[in-house]
Parts: C-alpha cells; sequence; structure tokens
C-alpha cells in the first residue's frame, strides 16, 4: 500500500488532483490507514495508469469514469484503442513539425492548413467512446446484438464484410458513379437494419474510420483487397455529400 503522498510523488500527479479523483468516484483508495489517510494498492494505479492515458488522449473525466465504470470494461481493448489514438497524435505532431520547419526554412508560400485537421484522430476517439456505450447509436446496438445467437452474429458478420468485398470488386469505378452509389446505400441499409439508426452524420464519420488506416481498415482491405477501405470511404463521403445538397 502506498499513501496519497508516496502516489504523488512517484506518479507526477498532485495530491489535490488524486483527492478530486476520489471525491467524484473517478479513484477511490483502496483503504484508509488508522489515521484516516488515503491508501493505494497496485489495482489502484494500474487504474490510475488508464486515467493518465485517457486524459493524454483529452478524454473528459466524466468519459473515463463512464469507461471505465462500464460493465464490459476490458483493459486490453482499451490499450489498443489507446496505442493506436497515440499513434495517430504522433503522427499528427510529426505533421505539424514538418510543416513549421517548412515555413521556417522556406516561408509561407501557400495558405495550406491540412497540418492543422484532426479529423481522422478525432473519429477514432469518437468510436473508441462509442465502444463503451457512451452513445446512443451504440446502446441500440447492444440492445439488438443481445438478442443474437452465435450463429446470427457470425452471419451478420459475414454479410456485413460481405459488402466491403463487393466495394473491392469495384475499385476500378470512379466512387461518384451509380453502381458505387447504389452499394453505399446498400452499406447504410444494412447498418440501419442490423446495427444501429445511421444518420448521415454517423455514415460521414463510419467513412472516415473506415479509409482512416486503422485496424477497421486493415480489415477492410484484408477482405476486398489492398485500398478498399480507403475507396469506400470516398464514395461514402460522396454519397453524403450528395444527399446533403438535395
Amino acid at each position: 500500500m502506498r499513501t496519497v503522498h508516496e502516489v504523488s510523488k512517484l506518479t507526477g500527479v498532485s495530491i489535490r488532483t488524486l483527492q478530486y479523483y476520489d471525491k467524484i468516484g473517478l479513484l477511490p483508495p483502496a483503504d484508509y490507514s488508522a489515521s484516516g489517510y488515503r491508501l493505494y494498492d497496485d489495482t489502484a494505479l494500474e487504474k490510475l495508469q488508464q486515467i493518465l492515458l485517457f486524459r493524454e488522449l483529452e478524454f473528459s473525466l466524466k468519459e473515463i469514469k463512464q469507461i471505465l465504470d462500464a460493465p464490459d470494461f476490458d483493459r486490453n481493448r482499451a490499450l489498443e484503442q489507446q496505442i493506436e489514438l497515440l499513434t495517430l497524435k504522433r503522427e499528427h505532431l510529426d505533421h505539424l513539425i514538418t510543416f513549421a520547419r517548412g515555413i521556417q526554412m522556406i516561408g509561407v508560400k501557400t495558405l495550406d492548413f491540412s497540418a492543422f485537421d484532426t479529423s481522422k484522430m478525432d473519429e477514432y476517439a469518437r468510436q473508441a467512446k462509442a465502444t463503451w456505450g457512451n452513445t446512443p447509436e451504440y446502446k441500440e446496438f447492444q440492445k439488438r446484438a443481445g438478442k443474437w445467437t452465435k450463429e446470427q452474429e457470425q452471419d451478420i458478420e459475414q454479410e456485413f464484410m460481405k459488402l466491403f468485398r463487393e466495394f473491392g470488386d469495384m475499385r476500378s469505378y470512379d466512387p461518384a458513379s451509380l453502381k458505387v452509389q447504389n452499394q453505399v446505400q446498400r452499406l447504410q441499409e444494412y447498418i440501419e437494419v442490423h446495427f444501429y439508426p445511421c444518420s448521415m452524420e454517423i455514415l460521414a464519420g463510419l467513412g472516415q474510420m473506415y479509409a482512416g488506416g486503422g485496424a477497421m481498415t486493415e480489415q477492410i482491405d484484408r477482405v476486398g483487397g489492398a485500398g478498399t477501405g480507403e475507396f469506400a470511404g470516398e464514395a461514402i463521403q460522396i454519397y453524403v455529400k450528395e444527399s446533403q445538397s438535395r
């Protein structure tokens, strides 16, 4: 057991912050000393590591508490998401450093703001939060999935990935073509029927995730061939833009 002072010295987290985490129920101590001082065991310190990782990724304390309190919280799955988000954050910082060095060396030649784009990182963070039931869509998915048998779950997943295999077969087409756009509509309808309500905003976010270069992109590319995730993402963005302009 470690006292709050020892934990503060070990982790760099202030005593006041640790006291606040206890107050809001985010990180209660494992026990109290005879004198009433907070005591923390290894389990509490592991939880603090999770909190600090999520804070580094700019999750709010409320979001972190919802995630850690989720009945299906899986530490390994959370770590995978954190690693992916940290990787995206590193890529973003690398782009900013390259951009800044370019200004330093040659000055600003064009008004290029692409280095400041955090949409990929923001979308992955949204999906990570949704995984732990923080959105109505995920709650609806949980409700529906809870009624599936193992066989039904496998069938639904196979049919879902079949849609991306068909996207892969269309990679030689213009993503704005009628055939490809009809495939996007089929994808949206499949999500609506089997998973959760899929608005244009949600569909656009999914398209960014499919093309974002993470685990989902890799899975799609394994099914449809290299570049399928990016192709499907581009087709989805066209579909959403066209639908919103009507």
